[in-house]
């Protein structure tokens, strides 16, 4: 969840005059008050996917004739402008808080009824850009470079001015034996960071972050019904699909030694997905060339089943917005006559309109313990 004042926890559950601002950047800029040209607002709404390779996407409508691209620099014109957008809360004349969406690039921009109809824009995330810019050649990574050198060399090569963040030291980690990039830089990279047991995205601020799954043990938010609630309306399903008890994490053979691999598993006492229990063995298997050690294998493991722990058990909702809420928030969710259930936020929608809900997708969250081997 992003930082938010007490003034924002007091008011967001309850009646509050929202906000909302669109920027066009057309400059590479980071943080959450970057420089660029006011866009207004009639409506979409930014979509935050943690199960999706590109995070956040973008579906905005503004004003038409006058902001219609003409020319190729031209504010809405497809070739790189990104627009940075925040949904806030206005407590006094003078007083707001804006929580940045993030920054996405333009993608597609439509208009039904021109010359004066509304125009449609839709946008991606900057790992979009990633994902496109193919290698036109391999590119190789000598024995002893670091996890950080190689993932800031390909996404600067991208993004000259991209900022990438690390949570530990884990970017020290040197290779034991080189590496090549074939074509698919990300794929290269997803795997190099998967591989060293963390996840990565662009952030609000549009900082690559690179990072541990957080604890999932203390919601962050609470979502329930009646006075003072913020929920809206709820629907859910049980389904097995997505759901592994075990991670099997395996590096590449180096000469004559066997590659590194390591198990973790599903143990937890009450966990009804416990690998030997009667939810049946599901493993999932990872393999990363970036795992080289036994060690490496054991992080990558624990992260990726730690991020498909869990009841087979969905919830989609509507709510009240909370636009300080991302993917992999654990929230508390309060159904009638069920008691509260801590879910994990997987997919949350922020609408940019006065009078729409905020939906999200989450799944329960079991405390169960693991182990390895």
């Amino acid at each position: 969840m992003k930082p938010v004042s007490a003034a924002w926890t007091r008011t967001i559950t309850g009646s509050h005059r929202a906000l909302y601002r669109a920027t066009v950047v057309t400059t590479y800029q980071t943080g959450v008050q970057p420089t660029g040209t006011r866009l207004p607002i009639l409506g979409g709404d930014v979509v935050l996917d943690g199960t999706a390779a590109v995070r956040g996407s973008l579906d905005l409508t503004t004003t038409g004739a006058a902001m219609w691209p003409t020319r190729a620099v031209d504010l809405l014109a497809p070739y790189g402008n990104e627009i940075h957008v925040e949904r806030g809360i206005q407590y006094t004349d003078a007083l707001v808080e804006y929580k940045s969406l993030g920054y996405f690039r333009i993608e597609t921009v439509e208009q039904d009824e021109p010359p004066d109809g509304p125009i449609r824009i839709t946008g991606q995330d900057r790992m979009a850009g990633i994902i496109a810019a193919r290698l036109l050649k391999p590119q190789q990574f000598a024995s002893g470079t670091t996890l950080g050198s190689i993932a800031t060399t390909l996404v600067t090569q991208v993004y000259p001015g991209a900022s990438v963040q690390w949570d530990d030291a884990t970017d020290a980690t040197v290779l034991v034996r080189s590496l090549v990039a074939d074509d698919d830089r990300f794929t290269f990279l997803d795997q190099l960071i998967r591989g060293a047991g963390k996840r990565w995205y662009w952030d609000h601020r549009g900082v690559l972050v690179i990072r541990t799954p957080p604890s999932t043990t203390t919601p962050v938010w609470d979502i329930h019904s009646g006075p003072g609630g913020v929920l809206v309306e709820v629907s859910r399903r049980l389904t097995r699909d997505g759901v592994y008890n075990a991670v099997v994490a395996s590096g590449e053979a180096v000469d004559t030694y066997d590659p590194p691999r390591a198990t973790a598993y599903d143990l937890g006492p009450s966990s009804p997905t416990r690998y030997d229990g009667r939810f049946g063995p599901t493993p999932y298997f990872f393999t990363s060339p970036a795992i080289q050690t036994k060690v490496q294998a054991l992080a990558a493991a624990q992260t990726e089943l730690r991020r498909r722990l869990g009841l087979p058990y969905v919830m989609d909702l509507s709510a009240v917005p909370n636009p300080a809420l991302e993917p992999d928030d654990p929230v508390s969710v309060r159904v009638p006559r069920q008691g509260r259930q801590t879910h994990v936020l997987d997919r949350v929608t922020i609408p940019l309109r006065d009078g729409a809900a905020m939906t999200a997708q989450t799944r329960e969250q079991s405390l169960t313990l693991t182990t390895t081997t």
